[in-house]
């Protein structure tokens, strides 16, 4: 499997508070981006995979709308979040 509770536990760790730091929005959006980047690299392969293309086009709107909650609370974090993951704006 691609996402392992190794490869979970390393995400958790370089953008979390911790490595147990499951709920903070910066671990759920680098969570998101790594499971995003997945997705999008198997549907280069197989472009009629239309339940991935949902799924992931679901995964982007959750991203997007943890994006919207950080900017609004914390404009810093939010900044820092973008320029680590190299999202646009």
């Amino acid at each position: 499997m691609y996402l392992d509770a190794a490869k979970k536990k390393e995400i958790f760790e370089k953008y979390g508070k911790s490595n147990t730091d499951t709920g903070s929005a910066e671990a759920q959006i680098a969570l998101f981006s790594y499971r995003i980047s997945h997705l999008t690299e198997h549907l280069k392969s197989n472009k009629k995979d239309y339940s991935t293309e949902r799924a992931l086009t679901r995964l982007v709107g959750k991203r997007r709308s943890l994006l919207n909650y950080l900017k609004d609370r914390d404009i810093m974090r939010y900044r820092t979040i973008v320029e680590t993951l190299q999202l646009r704006k």
